[in-house]
């Protein structure tokens, strides 16, 4: 399924499907039928708006969409953020529809995200951070050649812009990988 995608860089005119994408893939009921659901954890949205309108438009940030051809329109199927952070690329706000993970669009839009943050950005290092109880999803990009790095970063509770939190042990894992 994933040699039918087509990436293109996200404009302000995707926020709202963006929104709903990335909602669809980690909260609420419809999050249950993927594996990287959240919706036991957190509550409430997972991207505001004004939160991705600002990574679309600021400089070395590419919104990257994924998209799948069909007869008159391309439906969009996945979504990733990266972003130079000092000497290094931040990975985030990566989503799949639900129904579709499991069928390589993950793995194809996490290639198209290296590419971008090594040839574009000019960066020799990917970062991301994951909740770090959400372990299969941990051995999933460990399985990709990412490594937790040690280091953790608290979880923002109080802050409504990154959802509603369903306990008080969540904190970030950073994961990192070296790009060829």
């Amino acid at each position: 399924m994933s040699s039918t995608i087509r990436f293109r860089r996200a404009t302000s005119d995707d926020v709202a499907a963006l929104t709903s994408l990335v909602t669809s893939a980690y909260r609420g009921e419809s999050s249950r039928s993927g594996w990287t659901t959240e919706a036991d954890l957190l509550d409430g949205e997972r991207i505001a708006p004004a939160v991705l309108r600002a990574d679309i438009e600021r400089p070395d940030s590419h919104v990257i969409i994924a998209e799948r051809p069909g007869d008159s329109t391309h439906e969009m199927v996945a979504c990733a953020h990266v972003a130079r952070d000092g000497n290094a690329g931040y990975f985030g706000m990566f989503a799949v529809r639900p129904w579709l993970q499991g069928h390589g669009i993950g793995q194809a839009m996490l290639a198209e995200a290296e590419r971008m943050t090594h040839e574009e950005l000019g960066l020799e290092r990917l970062r991301m951070t994951v909740i770090d109880v959400r372990l299969e999803l941990i051995a999933w990009y460990e399985r990709r050649g990412y490594h937790r790095t040690g280091e953790y970063q608290p979880f923002p509770y109080g802050d409504a812009r990154f959802g509603t939190p369903k306990r008080d042990d969540l904190r970030f894992a950073v994961l990192e990988k070296t790009l060829n």
